[in-house]
């Protein structure tokens, strides 16, 4: 059966010449997807299934893409962007990437969603030479591995680093913590847990109990009882929304108060606010988090520049959307940094000069991101967003606090 994109559009590219390029990134002036006037990128969104909710990455990314088309897109090419539902199921996202490549010829895939879903895709991508931009996962083999896949490169921080940021912030004001762990059984999951326990090394604090669920489970109810079980006063969700949000609602339900570290992917607001059950969660309070974007629901960036754009290139661009849902800031924080590499490129863009470019960002203050966070790549570094920012749940809003912490330290 032959699926179809579940959302089709746009406008974007090009600009100074690149030169040439040697070993694995040696191209073609005539790659599939590119044209006088347009260039094609496509990939893969839950845009149902048990990770539905970071459909808004897409949805987000492809406004602002429109509201560049609008204004002429880059160099007078205009950007389509051609995304498919795989549900969250690896299975179904190699299919939709073969559709992509050798039926819609896309010039590369942008931003596909998940670990494990691109891991399936990654052998076939770099075999056929087709860009793997700025995967939406921050799985630490996009950086450990970029030799053998030259062709992959991440987005946001290394999950490893994240969980590497939460041990040490464990280590230092606990103390001696009982830690409890709730983790997708994947390399997402377990990419946490393995930063999580290197930041407790030579600590007091110890992981007591570790809990793992398949993302096509119904509830992680069981996982929860087990881990309130072990005596742990603190417990880490290393889960994709629904799960989040489930582990919050379980663990109040138990009676069970403890201090609780939700990973980043999971700590949108809107994610939060579904979880604190109208306040009526007693568990939520004093979570933390880390994060990197500007929060639309944040009284505080109202004027702001960049939530400014959000708000209006949303509000024409994705008509009906909640402007509230933290997931279409990183859609468009992902897609600003595209439009920027494209900007960067020669009159005859080639898929190897795109990874080139990637390979070596320095890039302007990204507007959807927080203040001070930089997007850059080097040599050994294929994660482009360099800092986060740990943030405390506080009476129904994120407050952050201390400074920034260096997320590519893996």
């Amino acid at each position: 059966m032959r699926l179809r994109p579940a959302l089709v559009a746009i406008g974007v590219v090009g600009a100074l010449p690149l030169g040439a390029l040697p070993g694995a990134f040696a191209g073609s002036t005539a790659d599939p997807g590119i044209t006088s006037t347009s260039i094609v990128l496509g990939g893969t969104s839950p845009l149902t299934g048990p990770a539905a909710a970071y459909a808004s990455v897409a949805r987000g990314a492809k406004a602002y893409f429109d509201s560049v088309n609008a204004k002429g897109g880059v160099a007078k090419r205009k950007l389509e962007y051609k995304i498919v539902d795989d549900a969250y199921n690896p299975a179904q996202s190699v299919q939709a990437t073969r559709q992509l490549v050798e039926q819609e010829k896309v010039f590369a895939i942008f931003n596909s969603l998940g670990t494990e879903q691109n891991i399936a895709v990654r052998e076939y991508l770099n075999q056929t030479k087709v860009p793997q931009l700025f995967v939406a996962s921050g799985a630490t083999t996009w950086g450990r591995d970029a030799a053998k896949y030259p062709w992959t490169i991440g987005f946001q921080p290394s999950y490893q680093a994240e969980g590497l940021v939460y041990g040490q912030y464990v280590a230092k004001t606990l103390k001696t913590a009982k830690i409890a762990v709730l983790l997708q059984n994947d390399d997402y999951g377990t990419d946490l847990l393995v930063g999580l326990k290197r930041g407790l090394a030579r600590s007091g604090s110890k992981v007591v109990a570790a809990e793992s669920y398949e993302v096509t489970a119904p509830d992680v109810q069981s996982q929860v009882a087990k881990l309130k079980s072990s005596g742990a006063n603190v417990l880490a969700i290393f889960a994709t929304p629904k799960f989040a949000i489930q582990a919050f609602v379980y663990a109040n339900r138990l009676g069970w108060r403890p201090r609780i570290i939700n990973n980043s992917v999971s700590g949108a607001s809107n994610i939060m606010l579904l979880a604190s059950e109208g306040g009526k969660n007693k568990s939520i309070e004093g979570a933390i988090s880390l994060n990197f974007l500007k929060d639309p629901t944040d009284a505080k960036w109202k004027n702001d520049p960049g939530i400014k754009t959000y708000r209006s290139v949303m509000a024409k661009y994705a008509k009906g959307a909640n402007l509230s849902d933290v997931y279409h800031v990183y859609g468009m924080a992902v897609a600003f940094e595209t439009v920027s590499l494209f900007k960067r490129l020669g009159a005859n863009p080639t898929r190897a000069g795109l990874l080139a470019r990637a390979r070596s960002i320095t890039s302007p203050a990204n507007p959807f991101l927080l203040p001070g966070i930089a997007v850059r790549t080097g040599k050994g570094d294929n994660f482009p967003i360099q800092q986060s920012q740990l943030q405390r749940w506080t009476k129904g809003k994120w407050v952050p606090f201390g400074g920034l912490w260096e997320s590519n330290r893996l």
